[in-house]
């Protein structure tokens, strides 16, 4: 017997409506396949792209990405900024040899349980037919970088460092 291939979902949900719609959605006894793996962000705009590639290179199969609806974010518009990052990741995937379709955006508010469970049946569906994407076996993980260990491949990016915080003119002039 062929066992059924059985994809891993990592979701990056919003804390004010997509993780709020999750919660509904198991309150209220929805199924939906257990196949997903909720990290819960303050906003999708805080979502940093390399959280995405590094879901990949640690072995995701798929990512899916919620937020509340445009024009109904508890930070003003930040879910555009998410949905900007979307269609970038979406370009910098294909370029890295991984299907776009592995990456989704929902919108879901704090009272759609019932689309919040419909969409991740659809997005476990949907990766199941794309089957494993194997590509974490090409790339090697370690202290926050990825490598890609054969020479053909693209490589992933590193995590953008952050710049030092700046000073304020005050504490400039204490240490003189």
């Amino acid at each position: 017997m062929i066992e059924q291939f059985e994809p891993t979902i990592i979701g990056f949900t919003c804390n004010w409506c997509s993780y709020r719609a999750a919660d509904l959605a198991g309150t209220a006894r929805l199924k939906y396949p257990p196949n997903i793996r909720l990290i819960r962000l303050m906003c999708s705009g805080r979502l940093d792209p390399t959280f995405v590639l590094q879901a990949f290179a640690l072995g995701a199969d798929g990512v899916m990405l919620t937020g509340c609806h445009p024009g109904e974010c508890h930070y003003i518009e930040q879910n555009y900024k998410a949905l900007r990052r979307y269609m970038l990741l979406q370009r910098l995937l294909a370029q890295m040899g991984i299907e776009p379709e592995r990456l989704k955006l929902v919108w879901a508010s704090a009272a759609e349980g019932a689309k919040f469970a419909e969409e991740v049946t659809r997005f476990v569906e949907q990766i199941r037919a794309l089957g494993p994407l194997n590509w974490g076996d090409k790339v090697q993980v370690s202290s926050g970088k990825s490598q890609v260990t054969n020479d053909n491949e693209m490589q992933a990016p590193s995590p953008v460092t952050r710049p030092l915080p700046r000073r304020c003119p005050h504490e400039y002039q204490r240490q003189s």
